[in-house]
């Protein structure tokens, strides 16, 4: 294993211990750690996931979670323009959504 010296400020270094202290590890193994899933290395047999990927694989689930519930957006959802810039409309809405809670919350 290679040693490595990285330089920062006070504060970094003092957030970076207490953080370690709250993850029962060390600073060293915070920043191997974040190098490790920077380059995405094989750690013991398995490839850790860069931010990237696990971002995309995270994004990914949801939306397969979403087609699998049948949410998402359709055009037959869209409202007309005319309903878009009805202030009457939208006024009684949330006239009758205010009404609704309160009724809930009594």
């Amino acid at each position: 294993m290679k040693n490595i010296t990285v330089s920062v400020d006070e504060e970094t270094h003092r957030l970076a211990r207490i953080r370690a202290a709250e993850l029962d590890t060390s600073v060293s193994a915070l920043v191997r750690r974040f190098l490790r899933s920077l380059v995405g290395e094989r750690v013991e047999g398995e490839r850790t996931e860069t931010q990237a990927e696990r971002r995309r694989r995270l994004l990914n689930e949801v939306l397969a979670d979403f087609d699998a519930r049948g949410v998402g957006l359709h055009m037959a959802d869209n409202l007309p323009r005319e309903a878009l810039y009805d202030r009457a409309a939208a006024r009684a809405e949330a006239e009758a959504e205010r009404d609704r809670r309160r009724r809930a919350s009594t």
